[in-house]
């Protein structure tokens, strides 16, 4: 017989499970990466909507015309020329505050909306809920876009376009960490979801280059692309995305006991009898400390535990109020608060600060705040290593986070003094910014929806994910407002405010940091009763 060829080799080297999850995996990463992708142009098109042109007589001075919309690159003020040339209304003194507004009237919506996000879906089918919050979401990023081909200058409809469109957006993270939960137990989670994670800094990435392609001839199309790709990922969403490995007869991960018996509704699990020199070893300090409700430790003999069906059919979806009493859910929610904060200013104000401090062009300053984004994906992944690594969640946010706040400030400070400074900068914040952010949004928020006193109820993961990103949304919501009002004050005082919410959500870890640190840790096979 015929040896197999490699790539064949290759392929039945991997179980049919492994293939799914793969499959899940990439699938789940292009889907939110494409929501990033969207939420990207606006912070491009602000040097377009409010820039400085030359005119040799005030009179000439006008908004552009069609003809000058297809062709023509942003030209610089002249000295002594102090007349401001944008598109209206954002081309006024207090363009700052209006373009701010237009990224706290997005944020603050997706904040409101993922409160009630995670309620509604897990009570609706995930596959559902996701494609038609993409398809709205591609609707309204392009309908942003139509105002620059139709010529609208009303400031209400780009804020209610912001409105509505950050609150559609809120299906998308519940649903895709939802879906990834279920198929990926905890083992190495935070490696996984680190590298998972990164779809943030590549639809980042993307929608820069994509916006940045047409912001300076025809910004209108920097939303319209971004918002055909959104919508046609829907479409594949519809077509491929599987909710549970249960739908296709997969087993999940979570599961990796000897022996495993069906009945019904629940699923009987027998755990073997711990070995004595078995309990000095720890089992997942970071659950262990953080998570358990009373810390005590159970008994080390033999019992069955009761568990619901995969997907946990058989119980009643979460409160509100009962996923706010997980042990980890505050702490995290409100450092989240202050992460994301941080992280949100760069997403929204990065290009026009470079544009200011570096005087580039617009096209050329989008380029070149993409490299936040790549720190960032190093920066979630060695996140999801070191926690995986040291067990310890809550440590590696806080060590992250204070690193982060004097790396901000030398970057202020280095950032004037030239380009090669600017970009190596901008690789280490983005890596120390995005890294505790990408962490307490995926691994955390995973760990806390899956926590032991929940008793297997797989529906309170989506509420749990909602509570965490919605509160860390009031940030997000909050940072690129304030960039906006303090930014006339000076660019520096941007930068004390978020070095100032890097030690707040210090703050709120310490409580953890210290359980983390001096929790023993229980023995293997104990179970919370």
């Amino acid at each position: 017989m015929a040896r197999l060829p490699p790539g064949i080799r290759f392929i039945i080297s991997f179980s049919r499970d492994q293939w799914y999850r793969a499959f899940i995996f990439i699938l789940t990463f292009l889907l939110y990466a494409s929501f990033h992708l969207s939420r990207k142009p606006i912070s491009i098109v602000k040097g377009e909507l409010h820039r400085f042109c030359t005119a040799p007589n005030e009179g000439e001075v006008h908004f552009h015309s069609q003809s000058q919309k297809a062709g023509d690159t942003a030209p610089h003020r002249l000295p002594g020329n102090g007349t401001d040339c944008g598109w209206a209304p954002f081309d006024q003194d207090n363009y700052q505050q209006l373009l701010g507004a237009l990224d706290y009237a997005f944020l603050c919506a997706y904040a409101v909306g993922m409160y009630l996000s995670g309620v509604i879906g897990e009570r609706l089918p995930i596959r559902y809920y996701l494609t038609a919050g993409m398809l709205a979401s591609g609707a309204l990023t392009a309908l942003f876009g139509l105002g620059y081909f139709y010529d609208i200058h009303s400031f209400g409809f780009y804020v209610v376009t912001q409105v509505v469109n950050g609150l559609v957006q809120t299906t998308g993270w519940p649903s895709v960490v939802t879906c990834l939960g279920n198929w990926f137990g905890k083992g190495r989670r935070g490696l996984i979801m680190g590298v998972w994670n990164s779809h943030t800094s590549v639809g980042n990435i993307l929608g820069s280059l994509i916006a940045g392609f047409w912001v300076s001839t025809c910004w209108g199309l920097s939303f319209i692309v971004p918002g055909a790709i959104v919508a046609a990922m829907g479409i594949v969403c519809f077509l491929f995305l599987i909710e549970h490995p249960k739908d296709i007869a997969c087993s999940s991960t979570l599961v990796k006991h000897p022996k495993a018996y069906e009945n019904g509704a629940h699923r009987f699990r027998l755990q073997k009898q711990v070995l004595t020199d078995e309990r000095s070893k720890p089992l997942d300090p970071e659950m262990q400390c953080l998570l358990l409700s009373d810390g005590k430790h159970s008994g080390h003999q033999n019992h069955v535990v009761i568990l619901p069906a995969d997907g946990g059919g058989g119980m009643a979806a979460i409160s509100f109020t009962g996923a706010l009493k997980i042990p980890g859910v505050i702490e995290f929610s409100l450092c989240l608060l202050f992460a994301k904060l941080v992280s949100y200013t760069f997403l929204f104000w990065l290009p026009l600060y470079i544009t200011n401090v570096d005087h580039l062009d617009v096209r050329k300053a989008g380029e070149l705040s993409t490299l936040f984004d790549v720190g960032g994906i190093f920066g979630g992944i060695l996140a999801g290593v070191i926690s995986d690594r040291l067990e310890k969640r809550a440590s590696t946010c806080g060590l992250m986070l204070l690193l982060a706040a004097p790396t901000l400030y030398v970057f202020s400070a280095i950032s004037k003094m030239g380009l090669e400074a600017t970009v190596a900068m901008l690789l280490l914040c983005g890596a120390l910014v995005s890294g505790p952010y990408a962490l307490i949004t995926t691994a955390v928020s995973a760990d806390l929806g899956t926590h032991k006193s929940l008793k297997g109820n797989a529906h309170a993961l989506a509420t749990v994910t909602a509570i965490i990103d919605g509160t860390g949304s009031v940030g997000a919501a909050l940072g690129p407002l304030l960039a906006g009002l303090i930014s006339p004050s000076g660019w520096s005082n941007v930068f004390y405010m978020l070095m100032f919410a890097d030690a707040c959500a210090l703050l709120f870890l310490i409580r953890l940091i210290h359980k983390e640190l001096s929790c023993p840790g229980l023995a293997t096979g104990d179970q919370v009763p």
